[in-house]
């Protein structure tokens, strides 16, 4: 081989190697690292004195030219990244009618009257379209009894006898005693104790 064929043969290594280096697979495009770009140099081969390609390395870039602090997320493999949905606003209750004790305001009366109210809950949020969906303004739950009140009287009636015996209603107040059940002489009292409520 001679010295005039030693520079072109250098050549076709240097493009070889940078073929098999680069490659044409998409996989290995993903896996490479970021090509060398102005702001970060890298080696770059040089013909030596013989002819010879020889590889000089560049200094890096000084530590001020560098870029600080995390760079763009990368997305993830399983795609794009889905925000939650913000929560929906409560549902909005209908209105207790006035002059109508709250369901509060009548387990307070039955306590007061000495009757047994354990455990008391304001399950209000039960009346709407998430919950029970009965439609009923208010709802506190007590280990003895239930008391909804419902915007109207056609309503409260409605519900009344959908649970039959299990129930008392005194205008828009209705008593439930399904979950509690409680003994049927002690319901006379906690009725009679909402009558007597305005």
């Amino acid at each position: 081989m001679t010295n005039r064929s030693l520079p072109a043969v250098a050549v076709l290594v240097i493009a070889a190697a940078l073929t098999a280096a680069c490659g044409d697979d998409a996989e290995d495009r993903r896996a490479a690292p970021p090509a060398a770009t102005a702001s970060t140099p890298a080696d770059v081969p040089s013909p030596g004195p013989t002819g010879a390609a020889e590889a000089t390395a560049t200094p890096a870039a000084p530590p001020s030219a560098r870029p600080t602090g995390p760079g763009p997320a990368a997305p993830s493999a399983g795609g794009p990244t889905q925000r939650r949905p913000a929560s929906p606003p409560p549902a909005k209750l209908p209105a207790r009618p006035t002059g109508t004790p709250g369901a509060r305001q009548v387990v307070d009366a039955f306590k007061a009257a000495g009757l047994k109210v354990p455990n008391p809950r304001d399950r209000s949020v039960e009346c709407g379209p998430d919950g029970l969906g009965l439609g009923c303004s208010e709802l506190v739950a007590t280990d003895a009894v239930t008391v909804y009140v419902f915007p109207d009287e056609t309503s409260a009636s409605d519900i009344a006898e959908t649970w039959g015996g299990q129930s008392f209603r005194r205008g828009t107040v209705v008593l439930n005693y399904l979950e509690a059940k409680t003994p049927a002489a002690d319901r006379a009292r906690y009725e009679k104790v909402l009558t007597g409520l305005r």
